[in-house]
């Protein structure tokens, strides 16, 4: 039986990439998942993945699943996909924030209307979501709410600094997931009388979705440091499924936490061979 057998889950960013890989996974353990995502069919931009795709892999194999077209930059959006998963499954169980859209350049030129769209979905629309999926959950008292973060949210401490820089152009992308970590202790402290997880999760190693792909020009990026893509995905389950108490409140990394439940014998990256962020420290 699977771990989040009958569980209602919404997940964001589901057409391609972590997202996608994190609701087929969900459905195979059971879950009725709500899959989030912009692109409802192949080829309409210019990253392959869409909505259509990850709900027919589900379906394939005896999945149950519905996909929501949205644009989280609107919070009428945010609202429209817990209406569209009340009326597909009934109360969410499980929300995972995984949606996210940015761009890398110098913040002297950086486009103000970029800049306040990647943080509307990238940091507003956790909030939004997280705001309607509590309303499910605290009258039941329990809950998972998995936010998904990235390596990115570690600054690069005091100078000298190195010539490149380890994310060249960067800084958005690692301002709005240090906030999502900070958002997510808060949260889980708020949260946690009322029995409901509230967990942050990153590859431990650079997990080759398109979006990397489309930006691997930023990126000094090794094959020895690619994360296996299944990885992630079991985390996130675990982390929706597991005691509140075990991971509540955690910035965690996938590999680490998956060593530590005995669920892979030995991990490489961040969590393991090198610290995560300050928050994971907490």
């Amino acid at each position: 039986m699977g771990t989040l057998r009958g569980r209602v889950a919404v997940v964001t960013g589901a057409s391609r990439g972590i997202g996608a890989a994190i609701a087929r996974h969900f459905a195979a353990q059971g879950a009725l998942v709500v899959c989030v995502a912009r692109t409802t069919v192949e080829g309409s931009r210019r990253l392959p993945g869409a909505l259509d795709t990850t709900l027919g892999d589900i379906r394939a194999v005896g999945g149950e699943a519905v996909a929501v077209p949205a644009d989280l930059a609107d919070p009428a959006a945010c609202e429209a996909v817990f209406e569209a998963a009340h009326n597909a499954f009934g109360p969410v169980d499980v929300l995972v924030n995984n949606a996210a859209l940015t761009w890398f350049a110098p913040i002297a030129d950086f486009p103000v209307e970029g800049w306040m769209r990647s943080f509307a979905v990238n940091v507003h629309a956790p909030f939004l979501l997280s705001r309607l999926a509590l309303a499910d959950m605290i009258p039941r008292r329990s809950g998972a709410i998995v936010n998904v973060s990235s390596g990115a949210a570690r600054g690069p401490g005091r100078g000298p600094y190195p010539t490149p820089p380890v994310l060249r152009h960067g800084v958005l992308y690692g301002t709005e997931k240090a906030a999502l970590e900070r958002f997510t202790q808060g949260l889980a402290e708020e949260v946690y009388p009322f029995g409901i997880t509230v967990a942050g999760l990153s590859p431990s190693q650079v997990v080759l979705t398109p979006g990397v792909v489309h930006h691997s020009a930023v990126y000094d990026r090794n094959d020895d440091d690619i994360e296996a893509p299944d990885l992630m995905p079991r985390a996130a389950a675990l982390l929706a499924s597991a005691p509140t108490d075990e991971v509540t409140g955690r910035v965690c990394y996938s590999q680490a936490l998956l060593v530590e439940f005995g669920q892979l014998d030995a991990g490489r990256g961040l969590g393991i061979d090198e610290p995560g962020s300050g928050y994971a420290q907490l």
